[in-house]
C-alpha cells in the first residue's frame, strides 16, 4: 500500500482565475508531494485583470470546514491566506491556537493588481491574534507597511521590518523583498531575531507573477509538514517559486500566473 503523504491545510480565499488563493495553494502542495486540504474563507470573482468582486463566508462555515478536516483527517502544517475581515481573522486565529501543527501566515492585504483583500479594520486582529500563532509570517513589503507603518526601501529596511513583525509574536519572519528596486536579484530575509538568512535568486524579467505569495507560503508549509526545519523549508520554497516565476505564462489580457507544474515539464 502506498504510504500517506504529509497533510497540509490551506485557509484562504478562492481565486476563480486559478492563479492565486486556494487554487495556487493546492497546486503547489500537489507539486511538492503533500496532500492539500482547504478551508475556503471567501469567494472572489477574479481574472488576469483584477478582482471584480469578493464575498466572505460566514464564520460558522469557516469553523465547520476547519473542524471537519482537522478532527477527522488531521494536519501537519497549516497555511493562511486571504481572511477578509476581523471576524474571520479572529475565528481562524482561535482555531489555529488549538491546533498542534506549524502555521505559515501569509498576511494577505492586497491582490497582485492592487485590489484590497483585507478590511482595514482587520489589521489590528492580524497583529494581535494571528501573528502570535504563526510559526512563520511571510509579508511582502506592502503588507509590512500595512502592519507596521514602515516603508522599506533597502535591505537595512528589511531588517527593521523583520524586527517589527517579530514584535507581534511569530517565531520567524520571512520578509519578501520582491518589490525592492534591487536590479537583477530578488532578495528575501528570514530571521527569528537571532539567526539571519538572506535568500537571493535571479530576478526574472517576467510580468506573469500572479500567485507568488500564495505559492511561497504554501511551499514553506509543505516543507514544514515534511519535517524540515524552518530555514530548510524556506530555502526549498524559494527555489520552487523562483522556478515557477521563470515559467510563468500569459493568461487573459492582464497578469498571468506562475507555473506550478514547472518541474514536470520535459
Amino acid at each position: 500500500m502506498t504510504s500517506r503523504p504529509p497533510l497540509v491545510l490551506t485557509v484562504a480565499g478562492s481565486d476563480s482565475g486559478g492563479g492565486a488563493g486556494i487554487q495556487a495553494d493546492l497546486k503547489t502542495m500537489l507539486a511538492l508531494g503533500v496532500h492539500g486540504m482547504s478551508v475556503i474563507t471567501a469567494v472572489t470573482a477574479q481574472n488576469s485583470l483584477g478582482v471584480q468582486g469578493a464575498w466572505e463566508l460566514p464564520e460558522e462555515a469557516v469553523r465547520a470546514q476547519y473542524r471537519a478536516v482537522v478532527d477527522d483527517i488531521g494536519v501537519q502544517a497549516v497555511k493562511t491566506g486571504m481572511l477578509a475581515s476581523a471576524a474571520l481573522v479572529e475565528t481562524v486565529a482561535g482555531l489555529l491556537a488549538g491546533t498542534d501543527a506549524p502555521v505559515v501566515v501569509d498576511p494577505v492585504g492586497v491582490s497582485k493588481h492592487g485590489d484590497p483583500l483585507l478590511a482595514a479594520s482587520a489589521l489590528d486582529s492580524v497583529r494581535t491574534r494571528l501573528l502570535p500563532v504563526a510559526t512563520v509570517a511571510t509579508p511582502n513589503l506592502d503588507e509590512v507597511t500595512q502592519l507596521t507603518g514602515l516603508v522599506v526601501e533597502d535591505e537595512d529596511g528589511m531588517r527593521r521590518a523583520a524586527d517589527a513583525i517579530l514584535a507581534h509574536g511569530p517565531r520567524w519572519a520571512l520578509i519578501k523583498g520582491g518589490h525592492l528596486p534591487a536590479g537583477g536579484t530578488a532578495v528575501d530575509l528570514l530571521t527569528d531575531g537571532a539567526q539571519e538568512l538572506w535568500l537571493r535568486a535571479p530576478r526574472h524579467d517576467n510580468r506573469h507573477t500572479h500567485g507568488t505569495g500564495c505559492t511561497l507560503a504554501s511551499a514553506v508549509a509543505s516543507g514544514l509538514a515534511k519535517g524540515l526545519p524552518v530555514p530548510a523549508a524556506v530555502r526549498e520554497a524559494k527555489a520552487y517559486v523562483t522556478g515557477a516565476i521563470a515559467a510563468g505564462f500569459a493568461l487573459g489580457g492582464g497578469i498571468g500566473p506562475v507555473d506550478h507544474a514547472w518541474r514536470f515539464h520535459a
